[in-house]
């Protein structure tokens, strides 16, 4: 018998989840809720499911860095998301699946049974395990697509030294003082970046963390950044900047 968790921070979303797994899948057996990173590393450590859903927000971070603290793994991850940015990170950490928020209970029939499909089977050709490690480890090499009017850009993440908002564009400046301005929020690749040492210090800006030279705390705070400029925190994220500096 195929063994399941649901880990979601909303209790709404378990119980769907939950019947529907019930409704249309019988056969599988249900070991299990969490809520965040710790309650869902500890509940998969416990039960050892052959199948997990996964909400990508949780209270206490990303379903990313919940499978990063548990590699290798080898069980079959079906994310569940209300955001459709998410769908490609989910893709790049070689999920089985994505469901996107409100559910459709047909797209949900598809994802569970192709994940029963390929536990059955194993016939699962990408190594989810592997895929995840590359991910961590060589962060440097992501690219992220830039679209503007008359272009499309291929960058590496890591040459991105920080993210200005401009309404509801957003233009990303580079360390040979080269930017790109894009018809994007900065909400928007706030979370495609976030797990790679971005940082919002303030609501106009998204910072890379490995480009900063230094943290001033006077006049308010402000970011020094490797190319010289200046990028002001905000008091709120001020605490939030240093712990995320601590853990570099």
């Amino acid at each position: 018998m195929i063994k399941a968790v649901i880990i979601d921070d909303e209790p709404a979303m378990q119980e769907i989840n939950s019947r529907l797994l019930s409704e249309y899948f019988p056969e599988i057996n249900q070991l299990g809720t969490a809520t965040s990173i710790e309650s869902g590393v500890d509940l998969i450590k416990k039960q050892n499911p052959d199948l997990v859903l996964l909400d990508i927000e949780l209270t206490d971070g990303s379903s990313f860095q919940l499978l990063q603290k548990l590699c290798p793994y080898n069980f079959k991850v079906v994310f569940i998301t209300g955001f459709d940015s998410f769908a490609i990170r989910a893709i790049k950490f070689s999920a089985t699946d994505y469901i996107i928020k409100p559910i459709n209970e047909t797209e949900f029939q598809q994802a569970i049974q192709r994940a029963v499909e390929l536990i059955e089977n194993e016939q699962d050709t990408v190594p989810q395990t592997n895929v995840l490690m590359e991910s961590v480890k060589n962060n440097e090499h992501k690219k992220l697509v830039l679209r503007t009017t008359k272009s499309i850009h291929i960058v590496d993440v890591n040459d991105i030294y920080f993210c200005k908002s401009d309404n509801s564009y957003t233009t990303f400046y580079f360390g040979g003082g080269d930017k790109i301005m894009v018809s994007k929020s900065l909400k928007y690749y706030e979370s495609l970046l976030r797990e790679y040492s971005f940082f919002r210090p303030h609501q106009s800006f998204l910072v890379n963390l490995n480009h900063v030279t230094k943290v001033d705390k006077t006049d308010g705070g402000f970011i020094i950044m490797k190319n010289k400029k200046e990028i002001p925190i905000s008091v709120r994220q001020m605490k939030n900047l240093v712990e995320m500096m601590d853990s570099l």
